[in-house]
């Protein structure tokens, strides 16, 4: 069936989003279609004004509406550490834990050769030039445990590590209150790895 041109449209607009198919978006242009018109325009507002007053921190890359960052202007933060991360919302994961008090550094990315994505491509060299600051003693490495973040994370660690400075990788392995049984190969070894004393 031929939908009207603005219901296309809007099916369409929302199919970019990821992981949304034709029937979800489908459901959705319906569904903005019963809105009161308020909310439509509440909504439409909402997305212009994210696109157009956010921005990335000139220190850690992270998106803010005020640069630098608060996390970059919180003076009770501990600078010695940096913690990496692949996008913003790995360190709004991170800042929900509420126990982690040092600074980012968001890489926007992960090294990807076969998506032609190389060091240069992502924060990396903005990274290394945090890391000339004296008062950085670790740097934390939270990328993904995928191949491409292990790929970066391994970068980052051979380029960082002659510079004497503590480079340290985020456990993986078993989450908490999951079974062996159902762990697959690659979880087990980094749990194994990644086991220590108690």
């Amino acid at each position: 069936m031929q939908y009207p041109q603005p219901i296309s449209k809007l099916i369409e607009g929302f199919m970019r989003l990821p992981g949304i198919g034709p029937k979800t978006a489908a459901r959705l242009a319906f569904f903005v279609l019963d809105m009161k018109e308020d909310d439509v325009l509440d909504f439409a507002k909402a997305l212009v004004n994210a696109k157009r007053q956010l921005t990335y921190c000139s220190v850690c890359h992270h998106i803010t509406d005020t640069d630098p960052c608060r996390i970059c202007e919180d003076q009770s933060r501990d600078r010695s550490i940096i913690c990496v991360v692949q996008d913003a919302k790995d360190v709004i994961a991170m800042e929900k834990m509420k126990e982690y008090t040092g600074m980012y550094h968001v890489l926007q990315g992960a090294i990807s050769p076969v998506d032609g994505i190389g060091p240069e491509d992502i924060n990396i060299p903005d990274l290394l030039k945090r890391l000339q600051d004296e008062t950085v003693q670790e740097l934390i490495i939270a990328t993904n445990p995928n191949i491409e973040g292990e790929a970066t994370a391994m970068y980052i660690s051979r380029l960082v590590k002659p510079t004497g400075i503590k480079v340290t990788r985020i456990a993986h392995g078993l989450p908490v209150g999951g079974d062996l049984e159902y762990a697959d190969e690659v979880t087990l070894s980094k749990a194994i790895e990644g086991r220590r004393e108690i």
